[in-house]
């Protein structure tokens, strides 16, 4: 057995990386070529799915020597398809990439449509009634704020920036009742609260709003709740805020 796993190690050691790793002694190239071809082009079509943007902006040559590094030095942490794409953008994210600083950031959105589409976590208790304001949000786990340094919904073949703007790109991802996954602009200061309701502070959605507003230098916090309340009532419609958590029953 020991032999079989020497063995085994050794040819998929050199289908991840044969310019390092020499194919097994006693089997022809054009054999070990057929697991070669097999792996690398199964992992291009999986990966040129779910990054359609990143593949047409590198080009064909870039994009192919990307997938063979990937191959070559990324060890998963898991064994699941679906979970691939993540895996990518954790090999992306390690590597320093000068001419394309905005490359990992770009994978992570474009992962992120279906790392929703696949997300099954169940919704949390909640109040679907509750008052937004005076009691404590509660944001659906398919709706994600997301933050990026870089305008990853403009970045493509022809706008390829080498600074990041001033002011950071901020989204809001949610997945309806029927799976379709939609995207939209959020307001930096929207991001920001949506982002501390996921966090579960615990905290009324006035108390969120008063902290927001001395964060930003606000000068009337509240207003800014007056301001405030059409727009946690069109978050709670668009089934991005469920509703507010439930209170405690009394013994």
């Amino acid at each position: 057995m020991s032999t079989l796993h020497d063995q085994l190690h050794a040819l998929a050691a050199h289908v991840r990386d044969p310019a390092t790793h020499p194919g097994l002694a006693g089997i022809e190239d054009r054999r070990l070529a057929v697991y070669r071809d097999l792996v690398f082009n199964n992992l291009d079509g999986l990966l040129a799915g779910t990054f359609p943007v990143i593949r047409r902006t590198l080009g064909d040559a870039t994009w192919r020597e990307l997938l063979r590094r990937f191959l070559a030095t990324h060890r998963s942490e898991t064994p699941l398809f679906t979970r691939l794409g993540l895996e990518f953008t954790a090999f992306l994210d390690t590597r320093d990439d000068p001419a394309r600083p905005w490359l990992a950031e770009l994978a992570h959105y474009e992962w992120a449509e279906l790392g929703l589409q696949l997300c099954d976590a169940a919704l949390p208790p909640h109040d679907p009634a509750g008052d937004l304001l005076h009691g404590i949000p509660v944001l659906s786990p398919l709706a994600w704020p997301l933050a990026y340094r870089w305008p990853v919904h403009r970045i493509g073949p022809d706008h390829q920036p080498t600074e990041p703007p001033e002011v950071p790109t901020t989204l809001l991802l949610r997945r309806d009742a029927t799976g379709q996954v939609h995207f939209s602009m959020l307001s930096p200061l929207l991001c920001r609260l949506l982002a501390l309701v996921g966090e579960g502070t615990h905290a009324t959605g006035a108390d969120l709003l008063r902290r927001l507003a001395r964060e930003a230098g606000h000068a009337d916090p509240e207003q800014l709740l007056v301001e405030a309340a059409p727009m946690l009532r069109r978050l709670h419609a668009e089934g991005v805020l469920l509703g507010t958590q439930p209170c405690a029953e009394t013994p």
